[in-house]
């Protein structure tokens, strides 16, 4: 509403003067203001803020009438009344200069465009040069109290119990009257005035008084503290026709405030609270309509220690009050009851180091013009304590004084020194348009406006278009904006994240031209889309568009001199719709300007109107004014393209009288269309009619009147003159919706989907927090029950004044006042500036479904309550909603005193099983909330152990752990053990690492009794969980380093986590036996992978959890470790590391010998390179790209087109039977970067190694001349491998069951990967005494049965078989039987001369050979292999068997099955 923001300024008077400055009264316009000192009465300018004049009394009549006391202004601002200490009134004539006289003139450097435009006007405001004449004095003969101005006359009551009427224009015309207190007969309401007790008034006399015009009376309070209100009967103030009401039961009144606009008073007592009264429209009562005071639980060492109420001061548009008290401070409410600001808590009253400032102590306040200041007096002693302790520097503190006062600073630097004239304090405010311009409240945008400035908030400037970069739209348009605003419905286009995603405003500066000559600003508005705003000031109005960052004020300054705007300003589409008076024809009226157009006249749609427009607003294609006569009108607008620039039409569509309901027409605080209806009548059928406008909503005093379309009458003729007929139809009568009503909220757009929320109304209702009238619909469009209404009233209570709603989100959008303390003015000199804190405001928001949700069910209504969740549940923060809700409740019953009838919490469980996030929103509100009310939680909602083997059945394990930590805590250590395995074993289960290392953690928690800790994220530095071996991906492994870096890596790894190894210190038994346990479930994890042939999840389990696999696999070579069928766990690795089946392409079968003489070439020359390039540690892999990369172009064809066809080789993978070229060409589709199927560039980025290699071969391969089938079959080769990541995997797992002698595996390995090496090795191995028989027997029949499964499903392999026919015959020579060889080597054989690549297997085993020996263990450089595989394919088939032998030798078995 109201927001401080900046530090105070503080004003010096430049004349010297030892008094100081106690009262200020402002003048009715409040343009002038009239400080008061003992024998001085100065006249000060509001903007800028300067004195004009000061009349400054002789010694001898001060003598006479004694000091000076109160002030009061004549209604027109011509002259003052002053009272004095000894009953005397003094009168002061105010006389102006004349026209053309200023006091300051603005002075603008040479060659400056500003001129005056036409004569007589005044570009700027210029303090006017005034003067001040004292006419006869009027003697009382008593103390004056109190003084109050009326339009001809001036109330004066004194000390004697008298109430003095006098005229303005002096004592001739009709003297004065007196009226003695103790006639006027007082009671408790008026229909007992009659013959009611009067209370006692002897000695009593009125001490303080204010009148109020709608309530056309006097406030009063007595001296003996009780309060009152006096009523002239008649016209004219006269004994006999004065009637007086009084509050019971009060009787320590202070002083009192009354607020025209809600009709309200407000009384301050000396119990240091304010109580707001208004009159009970039916007796005449005096009713407490609500108090206002502070807190203890937000003010808890200062709310009974403020002392009496000084001074109550409402603003200038009456929605928030100003109080001080006598221990000093200031307090800001809204009109009813919602605090804003207080000055005695948080950095107002402490400093930064802790120490506790003194509260200013305040002798007057007053509002400024349109309340953007509050001009504040300190109290003398404030001043004189500091003064004591400077000197005295006048007459150039003067000087230095005259220029600060025409410096317009928003905040202060640094201030000179006071010198003895004490100061005034003018604090700085910033206020929402929703204050003056109601209009603004069916839009979702937050707008506040200081006295030069403007606040929105419009988002986050890189998503709204308009707001990045506003270049991008001024170009179409030659500089104009464009002509097509975003739709309406497009506000909420902007998404959340805009409306909410920071806390810093758009500050839009208001022209300095427009605000100079037009002071203050009173009307703000802004568009749907929140990209355009309009300001009004006194006279004209501004527009500002965030398109292009421009102003556009009236070309013709007169134009803006004649209008002034009096109803408000809106906008409708890209038009600004403005209620104005025209000065040149003395008539009021609405004009629409569009706004991309100049702003002039000649492009205004202009309506005349026959009566002052007080209000308006617009609601889709129509406009609502509420008139000074009481009546409302309804006009329609429709744009018209026919003209060169477009304008609108409005045609009165009806107009409705409201003169019997409304006493005043200043009490309409806010008028709005709106779709909402009751369904009084016939029901409507046609949902589209939602949006109709059918009701009119009328703030008034706080009360929220409806009235709606009255659809009772005969509704056939809807449909012949639907258009005629829509406009006639009439009002129901008014009917009251809610008290204490500040604002309205609603919508013309709808959405079927959140109806509830859209066609709802939402009210601020100050301290009673918010309420929504929420429409409540029949399930699946039944009938609804005769019983149901359709709308009910629900209140809840939000921590942000709300300013608008965000209503599909449901969220409130707020602003908050921040301070920020500055040190800089520390000591005993500090100016009173420094003891405030500088203030900033912030944007703020607020969720209030919650509350929505629980006053639904509190009242039975849950299905709504569903309906309306169901409706918001892809909200973002819809799981927060829903905690919240549950927390809220459990806190409230959980900690009541009294036993709770009917408790709301097992409602609110059953209510959130309705939805899929009900398990974690339980276990996320029980780790909020502190242990001790657990159990009244899991009472309501179940018991956890079941709530955590419902989320083990969903799967959700990271819910089922914290359920974990709950489960420890509230069951013995057996029960959470048994759980923690449980869900540990599901954790390895789906590979969620992160989980198993905090599982470990735990169950080692729980056995060595760290039973309080719940696990925490581990530090151990974690390889990330993508399900890679990371540590190796951008590592290539040469053969000679391989197994030590494995090595080290791995065991690393392992030492990161306290694994078996190593004793603890305490308790070393438990440990131990805890860590037993964990081995046992990883062994039966591995073994379990092993069994069911899943390598590349052995391998992830082993480098994610630091698991000792070797050492494992070790032990388990012939047990689990062995491979019971080596077809079926050859196919299982094809399938999980994506590797393609290889293919023999088609065109190789029908020119065999080209292609042959090609490959054998091809190999050998890479041989002769290779060798003599002494790359004996790198693989045969690198070779072939190197002659790939001689002829770059081509592949790097296939490598876009394989970017194009997108088919991940994962899908080939399945399929057995050989593929054609064109399927090949498919597999290249995969993923190019880290998962590509290699290509040359993939191999220069992953292989460090191999870089100084690269040169040397392109050396030699620069000589190679390919043709185009030579190429084919590189490309061939290289769609035979499988992605790089994999080839890296797999050389791993055959390390480690090489290391672990696990040689049925290396075979297996060795036959995908085609490395002959490999098998060369195993099968050498076998040879050797340690490997038990029935491995031999193993790895033999392994390869028959895969022998046969290649010759009939995946003839791709055969080429590989025959480059290691001889090793097979050896393993085949070896075993008793001779048959099964001669089988197999037929068999090869006869692929050998069907197939092309026979001849190129039989010249590719030398390079093999040649690595074989350098590299026992097969680990070839994984970087280099993918792009090499085609001339090696055969060869690296061969070493997978070998290091399969090998691997046995060490002890496979470990690994294969579990």
């Amino acid at each position: 509403m109201y927001f401080l923001t900046g530090w105070p300024r503080r004003l010096l008077c430049p004349l010297r003067s030892e008094e100081e400055p106690f009262h200020i009264q402002p003048s009715s316009q409040r343009f002038y203001f009239a400080v008061l000192s003992e024998t001085q009465i100065s006249i000060w300018f509001s903007r800028p803020s300067v004195l004009i004049v000061s009349y400054i009394e002789s010694a001898k009549a001060a003598a006479q009438f004694g000091f000076y006391q109160k002030a009061e202004w004549k209604p027109d601002d011509s002259m003052i009344a002053v009272a004095s200490a000894k009953g005397y009134i003094l009168l002061f004539d105010v006389l102006g200069g004349g026209d053309d006289k200023s006091l300051y003139e603005p002075v603008y450097p040479k060659g400056s465009p500003r001129v005056k435009v036409t004569p007589g006007y005044k570009e700027e405001q210029c303090a006017p040069a005034l003067s001040l004449e004292m006419k006869k004095p009027v003697d009382l003969e008593a103390p004056i109290t109190s003084l109050q101005s009326l339009q001809e006359d001036l109330l004066v009551c004194t000390a004697d119990g008298y109430l003095h009427v006098l005229h303005w224009d002096g004592l001739g015309s009709n003297g004065r009257k007196s009226i003695c207190l103790t006639t006027i007969p007082f009671s408790l309401d008026l229909q007992s005035a009659r013959g009611g007790p009067s209370l006692d008034l002897e000695e009593v006399y009125i001490c303080c008084m204010e009148y109020c015009v709608t309530l056309d009376g006097f406030a009063v309070v007595l001296s003996d503290g009780r309060l009152g209100f006096i009523t002239p009967l008649s016209n004219t103030i006269t004994a006999d026709q004065l009637q007086g009401v009084w509050a019971a039961d009060v009787n320590d009144g202070t002083c009192v405030a009354v607020n025209n606009k809600y009709r309200l008073m407000a009384f301050g007592c000396a119990s240091g609270s304010v109580l707001v009264y208004m009159i009970d429209t039916t007796t005449g009562s005096m009713q407490l309509s609500h108090k206002l005071e502070l807190t203890p639980k937000h003010f808890p060492d200062i709310y009974n220690k403020t002392g009496p109420v000084k001074l109550i001061r409402w603003s200038p548009d009456y929605s928030v009050v100003m109080v001080t008290w006598e221990c000093g401070g200031l307090s800001l409410w809204s009109v009813f009851g919602a605090h804003l600001i207080c000055t005695l808590g948080e950095d107002f009253s402490y400093r930064s180091d802790g120490t506790k400032k003194d509260p200013v102590k305040i002798s007057s306040m007053s509002w400024g013009a349109e309340g953007y200041h509050l001009w504040v007096i300190p109290n003398k002693q404030e001043k004189r304590r500091q003064e004591e302790e400077k000197k005295e520097e006048e007459p150039q503190q003067q000087e230095e004084e005259e220029e600060k006062k025409e410096e317009e600073e928003e905040e202060m630097a640094t201030p000179p020194q006071p010198s003895l004239q004490a100061g005034i304090l003018q604090f700085h405010f910033i206020k929402s348009a929703l204050t003056v311009n109601p209009c603004t409240s069916n839009q979702e945008q937050v707008l506040l406006h200081g006295e030069d400035r403007l606040y929105l908030t419009c988002g986050d400037p890189s998503q709204v278009h308009s707001t990045s970069d506003p270049h991008t739209h001024v170009h179409p348009h030659n500089g104009s904006p464009p002509h097509n605003p975003p739709e309406p419905d497009s506000s909420l286009s902007q998404g959340l994240s805009t409306l909410l995603g920071h806390k810093h405003w758009h500050v839009v500066q208001i022209h300095s031209t427009y605000l100079e000559s037009n002071w203050p600003i009173r009307f703000a508005a802004i568009d749907t889309a929140g990209q355009c705003m309009a300001v009004a000031g006194r006279r004209g109005f501004a527009h500002y568009s965030l398109f292009t960052r421009k102003w556009k004020l009236f070309g013709n300054i007169t134009q803006e001199q004649n209008m002034t705007v009096t109803g408000g300003l809106a906008w409708w589409k890209d038009f600004v719709v403005v209620a104005c008076y025209n000065f040149t024809d003395q008539q009021e009226q609405l004009r629409l300007y569009q706004r991309s157009s100049n702003l002039d006249n000649a492009f205004a749609s202009v309506t005349k109107l026959h009566s002052d427009t007080l209000l308006l607003n617009v609601f889709r294609d129509l406009i609502i004014m509420f008139r000074a006569d009481c009546s409302i009108c309804l006009y329609s607008i429709e744009r018209r393209n026919d003209s060169p620039y477009p304008t609108a039409s409005v045609e009165l569509l009806q107009e409705v009288s409201m003169s019997r309901y409304i006493p005043h027409p200043a009490l309409v605080v806010s008028v709005t269309l709106t779709s909402v209806r009751t369904e009084t009548g016939i029901t409507l059928k046609a949902p589209q009619q939602a949006c109709m406008a059918e009701s009119i909503m009328l703030n008034l005093a706080g009360q929220l009147i409806m009235l709606q379309r009255d659809r009772s009458g005969p509704q056939v003729r809807e449909k012949e003159t639907p258009a005629n007929n829509k406009k006639l139809l009439p009002f129901c009568p008014p009917v009251v919706l809610a008290q204490c009503v500040e604002n309205v909220w609603t919508t013309c757009r709808s959405n079927r989907k959140k109806r509830h929320l859209l066609e709802a109304l939402w009210l601020s209702c100050g301290e009673a927090g918010m309420k929504v009238w929420l429409p409540l619909f029949p399930r699946d469009h039944r009938k609804p029950h005769s019983f149901l209404s359709r709308r009910i009233m629900l209140p809840f209570h939000i921590n942000i004044y709300p300013l608008a709603v965000l209503f599909e989100d449901a969220l409130v959008l707020g602003a908050t006042n921040e301070t920020v303390l500055y040190d800089g003015l520390q000591g005993s000199s500090e100016p009173l500036e420094a003891l405030f804190p500088y203030c900033t405001v912030e944007r703020t928001s607020q969720i209030y479904l919650h509350h929505i949700l629980r006053q639904l069910l509190v009242r039975n209504l849950g299905e709504q309550a569903l309906m309306l969740a169901q409706s918001c549940a892809s909200l973002p923060y819809f799981p927060h909603v829903m905690e919240l809700m549950v927390h809220v409740v459990l806190e409230e019953e959980a900690t009541s005193r009294e036993p709770i009838p009917d408790p709301l919490l097992p409602t609110v469980a059953k209510f959130i099983t309705e939805f899929p996030l009900f398990l974690q929103t339980i276990v996320h509100c029980a780790r909020k909330t502190e242990y001790a009310l657990w159990n009244y939680l899991f009472a309501a909602v179940g018991n956890p152990k079941d709530l955590f083997e419902e989320c083990l059945m969903a799967q959700d394990l990271d819910t089922a752990a914290s359920y974990l930590i709950i489960l420890q805590n509230m069951e013995a250590p057996a029960v959470s053990r048994q759980h923690a395995t449980l869900l540990f074993n599901t954790a390895l289960e789906q590979g969620k690492w992160d989980l198993c290392r905090h599982m470990i953690r735990f169950l080692k928690a729980i056995g060595s009794g760290e039973m309080e800790t719940p696990p925490p994220t581990p530090t151990t530095q974690e390889p990330s969980s993508t399900g890679g071996f990371e540590f190796f991906r951008n590592r290539s492994i040469s053969l000679s380093q391989s197994a030590d870096a494995i090595n080290t890596g791995k065991f690393n790894l392992q030492k990161t986590f306290s694994m078996p190894s190593g004793p603890s210190t305490k308790g070393r038994d438990v440990e131990c036996a805890e860590n037993m346990y964990i081995d046992m479930m990883l062994w039966r994890h591995a073994r379990h992978l092993l069994e069911q042939v899943r390598l590349r999840d052995l391998g992830c389990f082993s480098a994610q959890l630091g698991f000792e696999l070797i050492g494992w696999l070790c032990r388990e070579r012939n047990r689990v470790a062995r491979v019971e069928d080596f077809v079926y766990a050859l196919k299982k690795l094809h399938k999980d590391f994506l590797w393609p089946f290889p293919v023999i392409p088609g065109g190789s079968i029908s020119s065999p010998l080209k292609n042959g003489r090609c490959r054998t070439v091809l190999s050998t020359r890479l041989l002769k390179s290779q060798s003599a390039d002494s790359l004996l540690n790198s693989d045969m892999d690198t070779a072939p790209p190197q002659a790939a990369s001689a002829n770059h172009t081509w592949l790097e064809g296939l490598e876009q087109r394989s970017k194009d066809m997108d088919t991940a080789s994962s899908s080939h993978s399945n399929q057995h039977s050989p593929q054609t070229h064109d399927a090949f060409l498919s597999l290249l589709t995969n993923k190019v970067e880290e998962y590509s199927v290699g290509s040359a560039t993939d191999l220069t980025e992953t292989s460090s190694v191999v870089d100084g290699d690269w040169t040397m071969v392109d050396e030699n391969s620069s000589t190679l001349s390919l043709s185009q089938a030579e190429l084919e079959h590189i490309s061939m080769e290289l769609a035979n491998k499988g992605p790089h990541k994999s080839q890296v995997q797999l050389r791993y797992l055959l390390h480690v069951f090489m290391e672990a002698g696990c040689l049925e595996w290396c075979v297996v390995i060795g036959l995908i990967l085609r490395d002959a090496n490999v098998i060369k090795q195993v099968i050498g191995f076998l040879d050797s005494p340690e490997v038990p028989q029935d491995t031999v027997q193993s790895v033999r029949n392994g390869l028959l049965a895969v022998d046969t499964w290649v010759s009939t499903d995946c003839l791709g392999y055969k080429p590989f078989l025959n480059l290691v026919q001889p090793q097979l015959q050896d393993l085949m020579d070896s075993a008793a039987e001779q048959v099964q060889p001669e089988a197999f080597q037929a068999s090869s054989q006869s692929l050998k001369l069907g197939g092309p690549e026979g001849l190129g297997g039989t010249a590719a085993p030398r390079p093999e050979d040649s690595r074989g020996a350098t590299a026992p263990l097969g680990l070839a450089l994984p970087s280099l292999e993918p792009p090499g595989s085609f001339p090696r394919p055969p060869s690296e088939d061969c070493p997978p068997e070998q290091t399969e032998e090998q691997g046995e030798e060490e002890g496979a078995y470990d690994c294969t099955l579990s």
